[in-house]
This record gives structure tokens, C-alpha cells and sequence, in this order.
């Protein structure tokens, strides 16, 4: 331990996992360390005792609930979706990580509206099905489908009439294609899952891109753009582990840190304890990577992060599916903040048995969403709509989670992940790992690779 390396890591949460993994591929020498015994931070898998140990103080969940053995439950803490052409997934190609992890589809994607849940469009088929549009509706939004589907910048003979979509706002391609605020509220929050109404003053060519990622996405697997991991999320920082330590990274689980060290205001190492008991410093060349607990002081932020609100987590263990989803054994379902007049969306994401990550006939939802209140009672009457969306529950946990974000600049050397937020996709979490590779290296990860190869042998 006590000597230099390119990078040192701190945490094994999933976002500290693939920036380590990343870095090792790419010749970086990698001391990964875990205040913790285990993997996975804020992002592990639980089973079921762990989980009432870890919110009620209990050593077991009750007998006469019946929820089966502990180990048929794999209950992930900040449960996320797979967009399956998604980045994560080109990540996890382009480093083979696909060879540690199993994969199965997510039956359906829904949004809420009006009180009642409506799978989410995407497709001309789904379009004149579906009970959320009406005539002209369909016939409108399936002529904007078209067009997100064969859109390209490059060429402009795709743009719609002749308008550069990296110029125009998404707000003028809405009105070009007469669409509506009932088509705008599922497309924008649904599709291409921005938290807020801000994208409709922003060029539109992100939002196009994110319209037809979720399309190629639909039509991989035919019910819903996500995949998920059999057996949880907590095999995606254990592949991304391996991969750093395959590469030459080492890793060191259980390390408290003991001080973190200085020179001219640029981190140089952190100071922890050898194998012999003893206090080392590993030294840094390059900086330092860290997730936002390890600056955390008698339960205050110190001068390195600032809270940004609160997410509030429910989990919910169910001996059925979340009704009027048709049966699905696994989906995620977005109220759009316009519906409930909030400041930003609730998600509901949904797995099972299925995925082997809960006992046979078991299924596991989330919910969450940024919340105002900081005490329990106020934050589920924020949550109340989602909540009764679900049906009768067997158990439930619940709780409140501070966001972090980091006051540095980079200049220092000392890199410091954001908390996870409220969505149950990786969509945003990949964009800020993706951003923060840059910063750390300067350096663009390469995502050329196609998605089609994912169930491919490696």
C-alpha cells in the first residue's frame, strides 16, 4: 500500500467501480479502497435479513409475514433500469464485463396520467393503441416517431423542414409537429427522461437522440427499452472490480482513512492502515476519486461537498404485480412532476423473482423522488399518489437520503462523485461517470461498440 499509483479510489459504489475499472483498461495504475467490508456503497444488493437489519435493527424479517428465505432476495438500495443501447451497456461491452453478468428484459415501461398508469409509446403500433393519445394524437406523434427514428444531423436532408436541430429548440420541433402538452409531457419525461420542462428552451438535438435512443432501445427486446441484471445490481461493481483488478488494480476492503494529504492545494495520497496494523499513505500521481461519505463529518458535509435537497427511497416488497401493468413481473412507471404539480418526477421502478431477487412469487418496487420534507411521515404524504399505485404491500423500508455534490474544482486533484439521484434508469449516472473520466484524463471513453453484441460470448 505504502507507494505511489497513477489513481486512488475511494468507495465501490457502481459509479466509483466503473471509473476504476475504465482506468485500469487504460493503462492507469488503480488502488481501490472501501471503508466497508463489502462492495457496493450506497448502490449494494441486500438480502432480506441484511435489509431489516439495516433499516429496522432486526436480525431477521418476522415469520409470519412469509417472505421466504433470505437468500432468494438480492434487494438493491438504489435500484436502476438498463437502457439496453443505452451507454452502460456500451460500457459494459467495451470492457467486457458482459462475461461476469446475465441479463433479462424489463417486461413494460408506463407514465402516469390523470390517476391511471398507460404504457408509454413507442413504436407506430403502440402509438394507435395506446389509451393515451387521441385520433389526431396518434396520427401526429406517429409522423414525429417517424421522424426521430430516421433523423440525423449529419445529413440534412432528415431535418425537419430544413430547421438545424442543434440551433432550434426542442420547443419549436414540437410545435412544427402540432404536438401537444399531453404528447410533450409523456415524451419528455418518459422517453427521453428529463427531470424538468427546462429541455423545450434547449437546442433539440439532444433531445431528438434521446427520442431515438429509447425507440432502438424498444425495439431490441419489444416491450420496454430496460434490461436488468439477473440476481440484482450488485453484480455490476463486482464485473467492474474484477475487470480492475485483471488489468492490475488492487483492491483493499474494510481500510479506514485516516487523513488525506496535501501539497501546494493539490491532493497527493491517503493515509490509512497496512495489513501489519500499521499507518501508510498511498501516494497519488494523478488524484484522488472519492464518493461523497468520505467527507461526511458527525453527520455534516464538510467544505469539499454541499447538499442539493433529499431523495426519498420506499421499498416495497409485493406478493403480486403492480396492478393495472398487465401482469408485468418487472417495469418502471414515471408521474411526470406536471401531473402532480411538483417540481420533479416520481419513479416507480419494479423487479421480481424473475430476476432472481426475490422468492418465488415476490416482487420488489421502488419508489422515489426528490422530496422537500427531511422527516418521514411529510415525505411519504409527498409519495402518497405513487404509493397507492402499488396495492397491498408484505413490508416495507423506507428512507431519506441527502444529495451531495462536490465544491471543488478540478484543479486540485480531488475528484468527488455526485450522490445518486431519483431516477430508476442509468441514464444520468452514466453521463456524469462518462464526464468524469474526461476530467480525470482528458481522455473520451470509447462507446463505438454496437449493443447488438450484448449475450454474445466474449
Amino acid at each position: 500500500m505504502d507507494k505511489e499509483y497513477d489513481y486512488v479510489v475511494l468507495g465501490t459504489g457502481l459509479k466509483e467501480c466503473i471509473l476504476s475499472g475504465l482506468l485500469s483498461t487504460n493503462g492507469y495504475s488503480v488502488l481501490h479502497m472501501d471503508k466497508n467490508s463489502y462492495y457496493g456503497g450506497e448502490s449494494a444488493s441486500l438480502n432480506l435479513n441484511d435489509l431489516y437489519n439495516k433499516f429496522k435493527g432486526e436480525s431477521k424479517a418476522p415469520a409470519e409475514l412469509k417472505l421466504g428465505s433470505s437468500r432468494d432476495y438480492s434487494v438493491d438500495l438504489c435500484p436502476k433500469l438498463l437502457m439496453a443501447c443505452g451507454n452502460l451497456v456500451k460500457t459494459l461491452l467495451s470492457t467486457k464485463v458482459t462475461r461476469y453478468l446475465e441479463f433479462k428484459s424489463v417486461t413494460g415501461s408506463f407514465v402516469y396520467k390523470q390517476g391511471k398508469i398507460h404504457k408509454v409509446p413507442a413504436s407506430g403500433g403502440d402509438a394507435w393503441r395506446s389509451s393515451l393519445l387521441g385520433m389526431m394524437e396518434k396520427y401526429r406523434f406517429k409522423t414525429f416517431l417517424d421522424f426521430v427514428i430516421q433523423y440525423n444531423h449529419e445529413e440534412t436532408k432528415t431535418w425537419p423542414n430544413k430547421m438545424d436541430c442543434k440551433k432550434v429548440t426542442m420547443e419549436e420541433v414540437y410545435k412544427y409537429y402540432k404536438l401537444g402538452e399531453n404528447i410533450q409531457e409523456f415524451v419528455g419525461h418518459a422517453v427521453c427522461l428529463y427531470l424538468d420542462e427546462s429541455y423545450k428552451k434547449m437546442p433539440a438535438h439532444e433531445t431528438l437522440e434521446r427520442a431515438k435512443l429509447y425507440a432502438n432501445s424498444v425495439a431490441r427486446y419489444g416491450n420496454s427499452p430496460y434490461i436488468y441484471p439477473v440476481w440484482g445490481l450488485g453484480g455490476l461493481p463486482e464485473g467492474f472490480s474484477r475487470l480492475c483488478a485483471v488489468h492490475g488494480g488492487i483492491y483493499m476492503l474494510n481500510k479506514p482513512i485516516h487523513k488525506l494529504h496535501y501539497k501546494d492545494g493539490k491532493i497527493t495520497g491517503v493515509e490509512s492502515t497496512d495489513e501489519n496494523g500499521k499507518n501508510a499513505t498511498a501516494r497519488a500521481k494523478n488524484g484522488v476519486l472519492a464518493d461523497p461519505t468520505y467527507f461526511i463529518k458527525d453527520g455534516k458535509p464538510g467544505a469539499e461537498i454541499k447538499q442539493e435537497g433529499q431523495v426519498a427511497r420506499w421499498i416495497c416488497i409485493l406478493d403480486h404485480p403492480i396492478p393495472n401493468t398487465n401482469n408485468a413481473d418487472s417495469c418502471q412507471i414515471i408521474i411526470p412532476s406536471t401531473q402532480l404539480k411538483r417540481m420533479s418526477d416520481i419513479y416507480i421502478s419494479c423487479v421480481s423473482y424473475c430476476h432472481n431477487v426475490a422468492a418465488k412469487g415476490h416482487y420488489v418496487a421502488m419508489i422515489s423522488a426528490q422530496v422537500k420534507a427531511t422527516n418521514e411521515a411529510e415525505a411519504k404524504k409527498e409519495l402518497k399518489e405513487a404509493y397507492t399505485l402499488l396495492g397491498k404491500t408484505k413490508a416495507e423500508f423506507f428512507s431519506i437520503n441527502p444529495v451531495y455534490k462536490s465544491t471543488l474544482k478540478d484543479d486540485g486533484k480531488l475528484f468527488i462523485t455526485d450522490s445518486y439521484d431519483a431516477t430508476t434508469h442509468w441514464e444520468t449516472t452514466c453521463r456524469e461517470v462518462l464526464a468524469m473520466f474526461k476530467r480525470m484524463t482528458g481522455k473520451e471513453v470509447d462507446l463505438s461498440i454496437s449493443p447488438d453484441k450484448l449475450g454474445e460470448d466474449e
